[in-house]
């Protein structure tokens, strides 16, 4: 694996690949890797020549500093991580190489309806430093196709939005949300959980699949608040949303009509640990 700290140098290395026709697939992360991330770099390789993982704590996207203090950095384990999966480059940039001479750090995007809601309403300003850190980080790698996980779904369409903005040609690939063996989802935050909530916390994908399994268009609305007590119940203290929206378009949906494609998220908080998931109904 090749590593590199510096945008100009990997820029150079990527035109090489590209001028010989290579396909480049990007996996950008903040770090903190788990087989969630391995296994975006696992699908990038069955589809690219050439894969490139970044790692950078974009100082932008988070609306809390002290959450942004307390993100887990794991530098030695991630490159042993990457090593093993067999990833071609490692891009591991300065907040100065990222944003040199504060560029685009004031920069503001279109993203519409999508921006107003759920993530987007609890952590304001968010989705403008994810498309800011993304937009770079697409300008300097180049890659043909972009991979990120389904645990992230609105910021999925978000970034969707953003290769739109950018006019870029580059497939955005969306791949399955890697979870635990009893089902919470995989996240860098999950290790700053106990063990005790770690195995409570399977209540949410259980709550999901208790969802999927009983939907019907007259009993919706009750199904989300049997959902948000049973996590209430298990350990979580505050919920801030959990709620059935459109796939597409994110509205939310208290009524549904029995034909709209739905998806279910939640943002909930426990042991101090904000925790979001979502499951695609039907």
């Amino acid at each position: 694996m090749i590593l590199f700290k510096l945008a100009s140098q990997l820029q150079q290395f990527i035109q090489q690949q590209r001028a010989q026709s290579k396909i480049v697939g990007f996996v950008p992360t903040m770090g903190a890797l788990h087989q969630g991330h391995i296994s975006l770099i696992n699908k990038s390789k069955t589809q690219c020549d050439v894969t490139v993982c970044s790692i950078f704590v974009n100082p932008t996207q988070f609306n809390d500093a002290k959450d942004f203090e307390k993100y887990p950095v794991t530098i030695e384990q991630d490159i042993y991580m990457l090593e093993m999966a067999k990833c071609d480059v490692l891009f591991l940039p300065s907040v100065e190489e990222i944003y040199p001479n504060e560029i685009a750090k004031n920069k503001q995007y279109d993203l519409g309806f999508i921006e107003t809601v759920f993530e987007g309403a609890y952590r304001p300003g968010h989705f403008n430093g994810v498309c800011m850190v993304v937009e770079r980080l697409l300008h300097i790698v180049n890659p043909n196709q972009l991979f990120l996980g389904q645990k992230d779904y609105q910021q999925c369409i978000v970034i969707k939005r953003l290769v739109e903005l950018m006019k870029a040609e580059i497939e955005v690939v969306i791949c399955p949300t890697s979870r635990e063996e009893n089902g919470l989802a995989m996240s860098s935050r999950n290790k700053r959980l106990s063990d005790e909530m770690k195995d409570r916390a399977k209540i949410i994908y259980q709550s999901f699949n208790k969802i999927k399994k009983d939907i019907a268009a007259n009993n919706a609305a009750e199904l989300v608040i049997t959902a948000k007590e049973s996590l209430l119940q298990n350990g979580f203290d505050k919920i801030d949303y959990l709620s059935l929206a459109n796939a597409k378009t994110l509205a939310p949906i208290a009524l549904w009509d029995g034909n709209t494609q739905l998806v279910i998220l939640v943002a909930a908080f426990t042991e101090g640990v904000r925790l979001i998931d979502n499951m695609v109904l039907n």
